[in-house]
């Protein structure tokens, strides 16, 4: 992809998002890797009003060269990158989407466990995979892409990459080979939060080992 098209591309993909309520006002941020560096939306800009001149042209070390003022975010995503190409096993990242969508984050205020998710829907299992919660960092903390990055390497190691993580408090961020197919993991991912909390407390059980089995498989899900 060009930096022209992935221009376009960030811009047709932020205004989706947001006219159809996976982000608000001035939340979240979306970036592409290019062969010469990065391109990521400008800080405090709105997904769904970006202009393709605007979006921050960074290099590869993330000095800026053009565009707006990049989101400070970039840090965390360039971590993402870093980490995905280093995992043994992982998918390499080629654009990541952060989002602050309403039902993610709002089972991350009362999540437990290491995970935002259990495997309740093949769908949520074949395409999103599991979500590590990680825990609160003020916006822009370096220190979470570090533990964002810990996070790609650690689920690497034990054979089941991911391909999202969950900020607590903050929202989900997601990487894939191209936008479109990060944006279909982000509305599964949203969605089956909404599942849940429309459920709770009445959850029902996870799909079996069994069951995951079979989606392994049939569908290579990493589970």
């Amino acid at each position: 992809m060009s930096e022209a098209q992935a221009r376009e591309e960030i811009c047709r993909v932020g205004e989706s998002l947001f006219q159809r309520g996976y982000v608000h006002a001035t939340a979240g941020n979306i970036s592409v890797r290019l062969d010469h560096g990065f391109l990521i939306t400008p800080t405090d800009a709105c997904l769904g009003f970006l202009d393709p001149a605007d979006l921050a042209l960074l290099d590869h070390d993330g000095h800026q060269l053009s565009g707006n003022r990049a989101s400070k975010t970039i840090a965390l995503h360039r971590k993402i990158y870093e980490a995905s190409d280093h995992a043994p096993g992982s998918w390499p990242a080629h654009c990541v989407i952060h989002t602050h969508s309403t039902h993610c984050v709002g089972l991350s205020l009362r999540a437990k466990g290491p995970e935002l998710l259990p495997p309740i829907t093949p769908y949520f299992v074949m395409k999103v995979g599991h979500v590590p919660l990680i825990p609160y960092f003020r916006p822009g903390d370096v220190l979470a892409a570090d533990a964002v990055a810990d996070a790609i390497l650690h689920y690497a190691k034990v054979d089941t990459p991911i391909r999202a993580v969950m900020l607590s408090r903050l929202g989900p961020n997601v990487w894939h080979q191209d936008l479109t197919q990060a944006m279909a993991t982000l509305e599964e991912l949203e969605e089956t939060a909404k599942l849940v909390q429309n459920l709770a407390p009445h959850l029902p059980e996870n799909l079996s080992d069994a069951q995951i089995e079979e989606l392994r498989q049939n569908f290579g899900a990493a589970w």
